[in-house]
């Protein structure tokens, strides 16, 4: 039995590192979208290795009533479909805050963290361009102020210059 184990697992490790690919070891942008309201977000991926990378993404969210910032750190792994086309899949987290009017003329403002995941497909250009679009649900935690003490689902077009 313990053969058959210790085989599979090298088979696994096999299979990775022969699908694993050169990523870049930095990528520099932008991932536009959010789930309500338009957000923009500078972006940063730093390479770990072939296939592991590190993403730091630090955005701004408006809307009609409120306005605010969030700082999310990512760990993702990046996986070889195709000539160019990736995917990828991360889990990680951040902080942020955010300041709202209720129309009651009353304004809050709260600091809050999140967990999240990440999956996304990509398109690494023969120049140095990275496309990509991403689901990102998020799990967020605040106090009474903070509406969205559940599931948040993120989704964004990047554009990336590799370097």
């Amino acid at each position: 039995m313990k053969t058959y184990l210790i085989t599979g697992i090298l088979a696994l490790l096999t299979s990775v590192s022969i699908n694993a690919q050169d990523i870049s070891k930095n990528a520099l942008g932008l991932r536009l979208g959010d789930s309500d309201g338009f957000g923009a977000e500078v972006s940063y991926q730093r390479a770990l290795n072939d296939n592991k990378r590190l993403e730091f993404d630090l955005g701004w969210r408006d809307s009609k009533y409120y306005d605010g910032f969030k700082l999310a750190a990512l760990h993702q792994w990046v996986w070889n479909i195709e000539d160019g086309f990736n995917w990828y899949a991360g889990v990680g987290g951040g902080l942020g805050s955010y300041s709202f009017n209720n129309n009651n003329g009353n304004d809050y403002t709260d600091t809050f963290a999140f967990v999240a995941g990440d999956i996304g497909i990509e398109y690494n250009f023969n120049i140095p361009l990275l496309l990509s679009l991403d689901f990102r649900p998020e799990i967020g935690f605040g106090d009474e102020t903070y509406d969205n003490n559940d599931l948040d689902f993120d989704i964004a077009l990047g554009i990336r210059y590799q370097f």
